[in-house]
């Protein structure tokens, strides 16, 4: 990653500044974007990089931010759209403010972001890693908006791969299952006080149950499978989605009862 420029949303906490240290340790100039400044500036301080406040999903701010960028660095090499969120309930259970707002924090956060980046990272034949979940390929209960748009970014992931591909620019996916991030605590701290669990750590063991690794993952595993797809190893990969989730999508669930 030396001499390269990467960019990263939701870069404040869990995946994301995990995956701005990991590219700053090897040598890259980070820039951290996401909605609070407070956690992107800790990550900054850590990493020597530069943190900027903005909604991606807005293209005014998420156009601004890269001005700012390109006067700063002079290019992009890597960008890594990793901002999302929630979109609890079912369909029935979900308002049309609700389907709206998980729509943009998790789909038009990448899309703003992707579109104001590509001429930047088709100049320096850059690539993208859209960070999705294993809601991307799996549906979970009473989660439809979330599973509805990380489904959606596995199609935005193959869209500008095929288009963009002759411009020299990868693109590719991560699909985690259950990482260790401030978000996941605090469904598992939920999780824990629905069910009656003493603490957030049986709610993780609960939901790892069956998982063949037997735990939920660190931010920085996910962030070294980021650094693979982001870094010239990966010259030859790109439209791929790369599940990270412990074996979690090969288990056969109507068997679990028999192990």
């Amino acid at each position: 990653m030396q001499n390269t420029v990467a960019v990263i949303s939701g870069g404040g906490t869990g995946i994301g500044a995990a995956t701005a240290r990991r590219f700053a340790a090897e040598g890259a100039d980070v820039v951290v974007l996401g909605r609070r400044i407070e956690p992107l500036a800790a990550v900054a301080a850590d990493t020597g990089g530069l943190a900027l406040a903005c909604d991606t999903s807005d293209r005014e701010q998420t156009e601004a931010a890269f001005v700012r960028i390109l006067d700063r660095f002079g290019r992009v090499d890597a960008l890594v759209a990793n901002a999302g969120g929630h979109g609890l309930g079912t369909v029935a259970g979900t308002s049309d403010e609700a389907w709206d707002l998980s729509f943009r924090t998790n789909v038009s956060t990448a899309f703003v972001l992707a579109r104001a980046a590509l001429p930047a990272l088709t100049e320096s034949h850059g690539s993208i890693v859209v960070v999705s979940s294993l809601a991307g390929l799996f549906a979970g209960p009473g989660v439809a908006g979330y599973t509805v748009g990380k489904h959606a970014l596995l199609g935005l992931t193959r869209s500008l791969a095929r288009d963009y591909g002759r411009s020299g620019v990868r693109v590719n996916a991560v699909c985690p299952g259950w990482v260790r991030t401030p978000m996941a605590d605090e469904e598992m701290d939920d999780f824990a006080r629905e069910a009656g669990l003493a603490s957030r750590e049986e709610g993780y063991a609960i939901v790892s149950r069956d998982v063949p690794l037997g735990r939920a993952a660190q931010p920085e595993e996910i962030a070294s499978v980021i650094r693979f797809l982001a870094s010239p190893d990966a010259s030859y990969v790109t439209g791929a989605t790369l599940v990270v989730d412990g074996g979690a999508h090969i288990v056969d669930l109507p068997t679990t009862a028999l192990a």
